[in-house]
């Protein structure tokens, strides 16, 4: 499963509609940990991606969802369940503790 960009526009049709639990990777490109942890995300997507919806967030183009989730530091990634955020994870991390983190808040 590919990593799809989710925009303000979108969030709430993505998040709400979905019949899985969603994880957003909120990011930017000038940040040196979120570009580390993309290809680990992007991974896990492979593997979980029958069980969960993966989404990025840009959070300079889209400062709404950034404020609305008081994000403060990046990378942050929250797991959605029902619409409503349920696991919020913050900073880089190895793909097996993603996995873990992942798969306890399914």
């Amino acid at each position: 499963m590919a990593v799809n960009e989710i925009t303000t526009a979108t969030f709430d049709s993505v998040v709400a509609q979905s019949t899985k639990p969603v994880l957003i990777d909120f990011w930017a490109s000038w940040c040196g940990p979120c570009r580390a942890l993309s290809p680990i995300v992007e991974q896990v997507s492979q593997q979980m991606g029958d069980q969960v919806d993966f989404y990025k967030c840009n959070v300079d183009d889209e400062p709404d969802l950034a404020t609305k989730f008081r994000i403060v530091s990046i990378p942050t990634l929250i797991i959605f369940k029902g619409g409503k955020p349920v696991h919020t994870m913050v900073g880089l991390m190895p793909k097996d503790n993603l996995v873990t983190e992942i798969q306890a808040n399914l």
